[in-house]
């Protein structure tokens, strides 16, 4: 019997084919108590099985093949960061020793204690990452009982086999409660042609991962993996977010002519690839890229980025145990990136940590309202040294290529004075030292609404500006976007959204200072065609948007999207207007 499931869309396009139900939940452990000596056996037998996932997982980063997305080994390195943190690992050994816990009920407890914290973050990047920890948890499990990760559809040849097969082995598509990256790299090779997830969100690695392998996939389409059987037909529409599962032959040949469709769509944005983004009219606009790994660059160059509008810089201190990068280790990290633009500008974001989001061992005191507490901007100036570590390494990397700098989360004049001091202070400090280093555009990020009303103050400041919408939103409608009893009302097309961003966009253009906007809308085509009526020449967002989006530039007519525009602003509902878009 037919029938649907309804997830996220994270990865867009259509796969038709058979489900391959993939073992991945945590397995049912037992717990009891062991007696006092057998506490060291216990112990012993987490360190071994951590040890050897270890040893797979480096396994696998040292043996990546050369096409692997740069995703993928970003987060294999972060599955190791997490299996060798003492936060988690360390953990475990108190619950043996002190309670008397068998090891994989010490494990899991230890699982339940960390991810209360993952949970209590607010970025919904670092949130998801609970995902990672759990996978983790699982991957230790299954070693401890010597459980294999596939259970291979039944009277199916294994995706290797089907591949020798030839064209007449069906497509497969692959099923789980959560994928974790070594899964997603053994299965990178094989015939899946979609991926379906019952967990997971839009910056779940999962669909990370699928975005930039260009595969259509499904995910937090609950209890997926228990109601699909193997050997199931499967269609997944990534672009409604949608699993038709057991079709009929008509609905089969409707999404067939459906992927024909999408497969010309993507062999002419292909084509777009070198061509200049200039609307109708002839306004150049600027398309970046958003990237979180030094690595990541060289993907943003071949998506046809005209440079890097965030690098998000925190993640090369995340998972460490407290140990931050020094500055010789920072300053490789943004060396490599700067060299992997090859002359395209970079935008490096200072580390966006805080309340919400400790450093481990750096972690404060638990905030009531992490959102409103020591976070972003905020955390670098109560910690100057951590700061002033920072911007030297980045001083010296912009040595080698234009650099951008930019900080999130301004809202005081203090801030914005003490943060420039600091800069001062850095290159005053490599000067001391002879460290070569160059010159760096300097900007701020509009994430509160204070900001975006004092924004003729801060174009004295800096260089340039950088709307961060997620937070903007957030803060302006005071939702929080992690609470699902909200979560309907975060809405980018509220008139106060609108008037915050119109009014940056608008004062930036009358100082001559460029405004980009780097949060989800950038990378939203049906926001680009607004966004330019109200100004905005430059975007960033995720490579594997920025052909979408160049196509909607090239349709564009600035001149006849400007009057349009201005109706949107003055509307009670901008979204009805929105909906009767000029041509």
């Amino acid at each position: 019997m037919s029938f649907s499931l309804h997830g996220l869309a994270v990865a867009r396009g259509i796969a038709i084919g058979q489900a391959v139900v993939v073992i991945n939940s945590r397995t049912e452990v037992r717990r009891y108590f062991i007696e006092p000596d057998q506490v060291e056996s216990e112990l012993a037998r987490v360190r071994a099985a951590r040890d050897a996932v270890v040893a797979e997982l480096q396994h696998l980063v040292q043996d990546l093949p050369a096409d692997t997305p740069p995703e993928l080994g970003a987060l294999l390195e972060v599955h190791l960061m997490l299996l060798q943190d003492e936060l988690l690992m360390g953990g475990v050994r108190p619950w043996i020793t002190e309670r008397l816990y068998n090891a994989e009920w010490a494990l899991l407890t230890q699982l339940e204690q960390v991810a209360r914290q993952f949970d209590e973050m607010e970025d919904d990047y670092l949130r998801e990452r609970k995902a990672d920890l759990e996978q983790v948890v699982d991957r230790v499990l299954r070693y401890m009982h010597g459980q294999e990760l596939l259970q291979q559809p039944k009277g199916q040849l294994s995706p290797q086999a089907s591949l020798a097969d030839g064209a007449d082995a069906p497509p497969l598509i692959l099923v789980a409660q959560d994928l974790s990256p070594a899964d997603m790299l053994q299965f990178k090779r094989s015939v899946f042609a979609g991926f379906v997830t019952s967990v997971g969100g839009k910056t779940s690695h999962t669909a990370i991962v699928a975005r930039s392998m260009d595969i259509p996939a499904v995910v937090g389409a609950r209890a997926a993996h228990q109601l699909i059987r193997q050997d199931d037909w499967l269609i997944v529409d990534g672009d409604a977010g949608v699993v038709l599962v057991d079709p009929s032959p008509a609905m089969i040949e409707e999404y067939r002519f459906r992927q024909r469709q999408v497969a010309l769509e993507r062999s002419r944005l292909a084509r777009l690839r070198h061509t200049p983004a200039i609307t109708r009219d002839g306004v150049v606009i600027e398309l970046l890229a958003n990237i979180e790994q030094p690595a990541d660059a060289a993907a943003a160059v071949q998506a046809g980025a005209e440079g890097v509008g965030l690098f998000r810089s925190e993640f090369l201190f995340m998972g460490r145990a407290g140990q931050l990068p020094d500055e010789e280790e920072q300053y490789q990290a943004y060396r490599q990136a700067v060299e992997g633009m090859q002359g395209r500008p970079l935008t490096i974001r200072s580390i966006d940590i805080g309340a919400d989001k400790p450093l481990e061992k750096h972690g404060r005191d638990v905030f009531l309202n992490p959102a409103l507490g020591l976070r972003a901007i905020r955390w670098s100036l109560a910690e100057p040294a951590m700061f002033r570590t920072q911007l030297r390494a980045i001083l010296r990397a912009a040595a080698h290529g234009p650099v951008r700098l930019m900080f999130p989360m301004l809202a005081h004049r203090q801030e914005i004075l003490q943060t420039l001091a600091q800069v001062a202070q850095a290159r005053q400090e490599l000067q001391a030292k002879g460290h070569r280093f160059g010159p760096v555009q300097l900007g701020a990020m509009i994430e509160v609404p204070a900001a975006a009303i004092m924004v003729d103050y801060f174009l004295q400041h800096f260089d340039f500006l950088s709307i961060g919408t997620n937070d903007l939103i957030q803060y302006t409608l005071a939702i929080d976007r992690a609470d699902e009893a909200v979560a309907h009302l975060y809405d980018p097309l509220h008139p106060a959204v609108l008037q915050l961003v119109a009014q940056v966009i608008a004062a930036g253009q009358a100082a001559g200072k460029p405004v980009c906007v780097c949060g989800e809308v950038a990378g939203d085509v049906s926001m680009i065609r607004l966004l330019l009526g109200m100004g905005l020449r430059s975007f960033s967002m995720h490579p594997a948007q920025l052909l979408a989006v160049k196509q909607e530039v090239l349709r564009a007519d600035t001149r006849k999207l400007a009057p349009w525009a201005a109706q949107v602003l003055r509307a009670d509902h901008p979204a009805e207007v929105l909906a009767h878009e000029v041509a």
